[in-house]
């Protein structure tokens, strides 16, 4: 099932359509990062849910053409998931995201206990945490990692859902964490911080013990900064399609890079290289080397 002498990577939460003006087309953080760090060379997997229906079937048929494993999503009695996605004149995705769907059902299990207990890298975010189940879930697979594990929250702060408990509670796990300018904001006056973008990241970092802070801010570039080092990088100019995904493969380079435990400044520019690719592209995965 694990392949040897690769980096052993999860991508755990959301599992969905993206219904997008083109058409629909396969997303959720987590599959759309464990897509990226699979080229990144790494051995991933996506830990999520689907419904017992035709779009589910059609997941796990895109999937297999992408060379992703179906092994880890399992099988519920809830509708698959689509998100309706409208794009401005800048290809900037705004989101409506539908409730009581498969991957808000998420089971603790066996499998994914041992998983768990193997993988190098795990990213997760604040979406799937919406829901009871799938939030135990994501928070047992997080304890039971090893010590030494990247633990990543990619925030994706979407709509209204998400509070003060589900962010702190993954912020006490995580080493690493990703987040953009608009929700940096939002993060700093639920733990009532103030200051530069600098000082907030700071603050962060030494509150809950973080390895690595990203910060992505769209045209004006992205930041990422550890205890001794910091990183910035202009974004790159290339005509968008739609930025869906983006920041999910930029996500998979930084990991890919850490585990392969890369200069910093090389990381940063590959991730943003990527990034920008990706925005050149219709939809969350396209076809590269």
């Amino acid at each position: 099932m694990i392949m040897e002498n690769k980096f052993i990577v999860a991508g755990i939460g959301e599992l969905l359509w993206d219904c997008l003006p083109a058409g629909k087309q396969l997303g959720g953080a987590p599959c759309n990062f464990a897509y990226h760090t699979r080229k990144s060379g790494c051995e991933c997997f996506v830990v999520s849910a689907i419904g017992k229906d035709n779009l589910g079937n059609e997941i796990k048929k895109e999937l297999q053409n992408l060379d992703l494993t179906a092994y880890y999503i399992q099988e519920t009695d809830f509708p698959t998931s689509t998100v309706t996605v409208t794009l401005d004149e800048n290809g900037q995705p705004d989101y409506t995201i539908h409730e009581n769907v498969a991957w808000d059902q998420i089971e603790w299990s066996a499998d994914l206990e041992m998983l768990a207990s193997q993988v190098d890298a795990v990213c997760f975010g604040s979406l799937a945490q919406r829901n009871e189940v799938s939030q135990k879930t994501i928070l047992q697979f997080l304890t039971a990692t090893k010590k030494e594990c990247l633990r990543v929250f990619d925030i994706n702060l979407r709509q209204a859902f998400y509070n003060q408990e589900i962010i702190e509670k993954s912020l006490e796990l995580a080493t690493v964490l990703k987040l953009n300018d608009d929700e940096l904001p939002i993060v700093a006056c639920i733990f009532q911080l103030n200051g530069t973008d600098d000082e907030l990241l700071s603050q962060l970092m030494k509150r809950f013990n973080l390895r690595l802070i990203a910060l992505t801010k769209g045209a004006k570039g992205s930041i990422l900064v550890t205890k001794n080092e910091k990183s910035f990088m202009e974004v790159l100019k290339v005509k968008i399609a739609d930025t869906v995904g983006a920041g999910d493969s930029f996500t998979a380079v930084l990991v890919a890079g850490l585990l392969q435990n890369q200069d910093l400044k090389m990381i940063h520019e590959t991730a943003t290289q990527v990034a920008a690719f990706v925005c050149t592209q219709d939809g969350a995965m396209p076809v590269y080397k």
